[in-house]
């Protein structure tokens, strides 16, 4: 005697329904009465809204209150119902991951975000720049309409430390990079394309840039979905550098597959995943914080200790400080240097000492693996650092053009136990051990 499906138990339909994704639900749910009430259970609709979008509480696309978990994987189908699915989801998790991130660590900047666009201001933005948005940009920005910074919300002489992006600082050389909302992309489009000569018929969309005077700007092509970034010799000769491999982006303007990624969205899911892993990290500077790009992770951080004084170097690589058709100078970099000495203190030859002072420092810079510099000299950025057991990192900046795409720079500190005005004992070198500069895959 064969047994459909109808002649189970209650508890043997759950079951297998529970199996279920959300579309197949719906479908057994047509079956008869008694399937549609099993497949109507509260709490497989909040699996399917917790699996597929992370909701633990029922709330339409704009965060009002719904009266069940079915009601709302239904919004939330209806609204974003032109879409694939999958690239929703994938789109809603990319943003999920950073929120949460924000909220957690950097909630000043969380505040700074934007409510989604709706489809009649993206289409606006389409109208007046005539470009059609790779399908998962327009995503990106129906879930969150970029930052809204104003010069009272984490604001500096300089401008805004709060880019969701982040940047660095060396000499006076300061870059914070933010989302734009449509508006401003609109009108930043408008100005550096007509200063930069481009026809009308462009299809680059500015979507990123520096929230301060440093020109940093981030260029969405609609055509191939690749995302560029300006160099110095962007004004001049309209140079610009892709962010994201090429072989990873997908076509971006089928409504019929999941599978489209565009350099918008590849490049905002790595650097998600650089800030959950530690990778790159925040950084406070008297009341300012910021995330700063420089690397805190092996491989692209080296760490050593010498004596007692630990000292953790990394580079980033400065695009818009390149110039492509400079054979020399094609390429730079910003290096940081952070030191302290352990709580142990400073140890030489089985004497410990309460404090040493920085006196000389020697770098060795390559080139692929040719040496292109062999530095000596006193102090670092003109000062001479002394370190105390336990305290803080001495931290600093510089930069370095290179004429290759790839190099190293290696070297050592030479402190003196005490001070230099009084040493307690003979100097000794501190390795700083070799640490990569390169143009990445992803470039930020």
């Amino acid at each position: 005697m064969e047994m459909g499906l109808e002649d189970l138990g209650d508890l043997a339909i759950n079951a297998i329904i529970s199996k279920l994704d959300a579309k197949d639900t719906v479908a057994v749910s047509c079956v008869s009465k008694k399937l549609r009430v099993s497949a109507s259970e509260e709490s497989l609709w909040l699996n399917h809204c917790s699996q597929d979008l992370g909701l633990s509480v029922p709330i339409d696309p704009i965060g009002k209150p719904v009266p069940s978990f079915k009601e709302t994987y239904q919004l939330w189908r209806e609204s974003f119902g032109m879409y694939p699915w999958p690239l929703v989801k994938r789109v809603k998790r990319c943003w999920d991951r950073l929120k949460n991130w924000l909220s957690a660590n950097f909630p000043e900047a969380d505040a700074t975000l934007r409510k989604g666009a709706t489809e009649v201001e993206i289409e606006a933005l389409e109208n007046i720049l005539k470009v059609k948005l790779p399908l998962p940009t327009r995503l990106l920005y129906r879930f969150c309409d970029g930052q809204e910074l104003t010069d009272d919300v984490g604001g500096t002489a300089l401008g805004s430390s709060l880019g969701i992006i982040g940047g660095y600082c060396f000499y006076d050389h300061l870059v914070n990079v933010c989302l734009l909302p449509l508006r401003q992309v609109i009108l930043e489009t408008k100005e550096i394309t007509d200063q930069l000569g481009f026809s009308t018929t462009s299809k680059y969309v500015i979507v990123a840039a520096s929230s301060t005077y440093i020109g940093k700007f981030f260029f969405l092509n609609c055509t191939t979905g690749q995302l560029y970034v300006g160099t110095r010799s962007l004004v001049s000769a309209g140079e610009m550098i892709p962010c994201v491999p090429n072989a990873l982006i997908s076509p971006m303007h089928d409504m019929n597959t999941g599978q489209q990624q565009d350099a918008m969205l590849l490049w905002l899911e790595e650097h998600v995943r650089r800030l959950q892993n530690g990778i790159i990290k925040l950084r406070k500077e008297g009341m300012i914080r910021s995330i700063n790009l420089f690397p805190e992770e092996s491989p692209l951080c080296s760490t050593a200790v010498t004596n007692g004084v630990q000292v953790r170097a990394s580079a980033v690589f400065i695009p818009e400080g390149c110039n492509l058709l400079d054979e020399s100078h094609k390429y730079l970099f910003a290096y940081s240097i952070r030191m302290r000495l352990l709580p142990e203190g400073c140890i030489v030859n089985g004497t410990s000492f309460g404090s040493c002072q920085l006196n000389w420092r020697h770098w060795i810079i390559r080139a692929n693996d040719h040496v292109v510099s062999d530095v000596n000299g006193e102090a670092v950025i003109g000062k001479y650092p002394l370190l105390y057991p336990g305290g803080e990192e001495f931290v600093y900046e510089s930069c370095t053009p290179l004429s290759s795409s790839q190099g190293s720079i290696e070297g050592a500190f030479t402190f003196v136990p005490g001070r230099l005005a009084d040493p307690k004992g003979s100097a000794f070198e501190v390795e700083v051990g070799r640490f990569p500069l390169q143009c990445p895959d992803y470039i930020f």
